[in-house]
């Protein structure tokens, strides 16, 4: 467990999202005063329902989040929509055990809730939006709109996919869109609790429902993705959306898309940026969406950018705070070791998408049979998906810290 050792240097995370969050608390627990800058003037979660894997649990546990009865546990199927089964995605029995299936399924303000009780008292600042940032004789100058500047050792860019920091350390660089939305809600229900998600598709929709379990109360969230124009403005009524896109799918997902209140509807196109070259420079570095943002069709988006600030920490601890060489070398051992794993996981999720959605009309039935035929889909997604997984949780805790 990563322990405080006290006095190690200042550090600035701008962003208190679930990534800025983490790395503040890992941080902190390694001996660093952290400040936590946030731009708007409350905490908001960006958007309403979340996965999380294995790997970002052990790591919530580790820097002092309560994640006892976080979510629902859950295993999940690939299948086509009339029910046939694609894919069976299991790890070990062990890791089921203890992390609740493949996953658990939660709504996000849960996860945003239980980060925020476990921030200390006087870590977080809103209203503060950085500016500017400036190298001032091995430290940094933060300046923010309205407010004092600030002088720290490191600072961690947590501020998701437009990202101030990004911009000011790279410039600007554009966003991918997808060409993809996805329309998703979320319901309570009474009784024992569901265990058991499906992620569906039919020619050119998918549709798709897992267990959530939210401040004590059981129930489902789904959702239904498809292609999209992003330059035509979106004006159907959520619901009916939702209802006329599965209309060939299974009877239990229409039928928690009608229990569904309207009031707990969302829709968001799908973005994300190809995998940068570099995130670190000097003193400063990124983490979660900043450097890596990732479509949900990983359903890790949120978990990466948690197990970022645990690897950030893991390197930052072995360094000497007052050289420049060694925050560098820190700051570079830590992006080296997550950027394989980022980049493996956004960009599979960004083919994945294209290949379900934006195949040419003529070779979908092609990609069908495979699926419905072959072991391809069960290799890709019901084995190698685990495995990686496996791996990386292995890694938390067991990889020392690189030597600076």
């Amino acid at each position: 467990m990563i322990e405080s050792r006290g006095g190690r240097g200042r550090v600035a995370v701008i962003g208190a999202g679930p990534g800025g969050m983490a790395a503040a608390l890992a941080l902190r627990r390694v001996g660093f005063d952290v400040g936590l800058y946030e731009r708007y003037s409350q905490i908001k979660a960006a958007g309403n329902i979340l996965n999380l894997w294995p790997p970002p649990q052990k790591v919530l546990r580790l820097i002092g989040v309560d994640t006892r009865d976080l979510g629902a546990p859950c295993h999940v199927q690939f299948q086509r929509n009339d029910g046939k089964l694609r894919a069976d995605v299991h790890l070990t029995p062990e890791v089921e055990r203890e992390y609740g299936g493949g996953f658990i399924g939660l709504l996000r303000w849960g996860l945003y809730k239980r980060m925020l009780d476990a921030l200390p008292a006087g870590m977080l600042h809103l209203d503060h939006s950085a500016t500017a940032l400036r190298d001032n004789n091995g430290h940094v100058s933060v300046e923010f709109e309205s407010r004092e500047p600030i002088d720290v050792d490191v600072v961690v860019g947590a501020d998701g996919i437009n990202s101030t920091v990004r911009a000011l350390l790279w410039g600007e660089q554009p966003i991918r869109h997808q060409r993809l939305h996805l329309v998703g809600g979320y319901l309570f229900l009474d009784g024992a609790d569901p265990t058991e998600g499906v992620v569906a598709h039919n020619r050119t929709t998918q549709g798709s429902y897992t267990p959530i379990r939210h401040e004590g109360r059981g129930g489902y969230e789904w959702w239904v993705l498809e292609a999209c124009d992003p330059e035509v403005p979106f004006a159907e009524d959520l619901l009916t959306f939702a209802k006329r896109r599965t209309q060939d799918f299974t009877p239990k997902l229409r039928e928690l898309i009608d229990m569904t209140p309207r009031e707990h509807l969302q829709r968001w196109e799908i973005r994300d940026r190809p995998p940068m070259r570099q995130w670190s420079k000097g003193r400063v570095t990124l983490l979660g969406d900043a450097a890596h943002p990732t479509s949900p069709y990983a359903a890790y988006g949120a978990g990466m950018s948690i197990e970022d600030g645990y690897f950030l920490a893991r390197e930052l601890q072995a360094c000497d705070i007052h050289d420049d060489t060694s925050v560098r070398n820190a700051l570079q051992a830590y992006e080296d070791r997550r950027k394989p794993h980022t980049a493996r996981v956004s960009q599979q999720a960004y083919f994945t998408g294209k290949i379900f959605h934006h195949t040419p009309r003529l070779l979908r039935p092609l990609r069908d049979f495979i699926y419905d035929h072959t072991p391809f889909l069960q290799k890709v997604i019901g084995d190698d998906t685990p495995a990686h997984i496996l791996k990386q949780l292995n890694e938390i805790e067991d990889v020392p810290p690189v030597k600076a």
